[in-house]
């Protein structure tokens, strides 16, 4: 996504995550699949050559956290490192349980939560060994600008794991909306190859990129709608119509759905809508400090002042 006018209402993206707080951590079965792929990846972090047996990071930052499932993982596979779960929603953060983190036994720390927007992280420059952020990027529209900000509070080395959904996300229910409707239902998501430009952009080295597309099944329309709401994913997009979706156009959308029906699906789910979900992962590590950032085809390196060498005439 480049910069320019807002694509997103974050108001509304705050309030849509907070209305589903209470039942996220039940409905997100999806989000939770990416995760745990997610947190397989971090044992890569663990088996680097240049990192002994026993490393940890000293501190570890999940972006979009939602009810910190897997802040929690990571509080239990690094105890002793620092573990900041940060949400743009309060509500979402208050659904951390409280108790269970700090064992006195083992000395582990509990989990700080951060209610935060990521396009202004609060964390000091080079603070950061870890950043994770699970299916939380597609909420922004100037991806260059997140990443620098990532790039901002990682240390030099620090590595970056994240994901986000791509243009086939819902590709379904966004072209069965288009025949019903002139207004957008479904946001656009950056590519893969957008998505590694806006890491290279932002001056991160070696990303590994991955692109996967999964498909669910729904018994119909409003099924599906329910299981979005249910997880936040509303419409968000500053377009989008602001009063309800009427009848006459809800029924063209689920009859221009219908013969989609068990298209991608296994046998035994023919009778079911399908939903495409494509998910791209990134791993990606912060450069040393004063590396180029890319900036209008054109590479610009940064550097302290006091390091530039004055040569006076007498």
């Amino acid at each position: 996504m480049k910069p320019g006018a807002p694509l997103f209402d974050s108001r509304h993206v705050r309030r849509a995550f907070s209305r589903a707080s209470a039942g996220y951590a039940s409905a997100a079965a999806l989000q939770r699949e990416v995760e745990s792929r997610l947190l397989e990846s971090l044992e890569l972090l663990e088996l680097a050559p240049e990192r002994g047996s026993g490393w940890s990071p000293g501190v570890v930052l999940d972006v979009g956290s939602g009810p910190g499932r897997a802040a929690r993982a990571m509080r239990e596979r690094w105890p002793k490192a620092r573990v900041v779960a940060l949400d743009l929603s309060q509500d979402m953060l208050r659904q951390m349980p409280r108790g269970g983190w700090r064992d006195a036994l083992s000395l582990r720390r509990p989990v700080d939560r951060v209610c935060a927007d990521l396009r202004a992280l609060p964390l000091a420059e080079g603070s950061v060994d870890v950043l994770f952020s699970n299916l939380c990027l597609q909420w922004i529209d100037d991806l260059p600008a997140a990443f620098a900000g990532f790039r901002r509070v990682l240390r030099p080395g620090g590595t970056l794991v994240c994901s986000t959904f791509g243009p086939d996300t819902l590709w379904e229910l966004r072209e069965a909306f288009a025949r019903a409707d002139d207004v957008p239902h479904v946001s656009p998501f950056a590519s893969i190859a957008q998505f590694g430009d806006a890491l290279m952009h932002a001056g991160f080295r070696d990303p590994v990129l991955d692109r996967d597309v999964l498909v669910r099944g729904h018994r119909d329309l409003p099924a599906l709608m329910h299981e979005l709401r249910a997880i936040g994913a509303t419409n968000a997009l500053r377009a989008r119509r602001r009063t309800l979706t009427g009848r006459a156009r809800f029924a063209a959308a689920a009859a221009a759905y219908e013969p989609l029906r068990g298209a991608g699906l296994p046998d035994a789910q023919a009778d079911l809508l399908p939903a495409s979900w494509e998910v791209i992962t990134a791993l990606a590590w912060a450069p040393q400090p004063g590396a180029p950032i890319r900036e209008q085809g054109a590479e610009i390196a940064a550097f302290p002042a006091d390091r530039i060498r004055v040569r006076r005439r007498g």
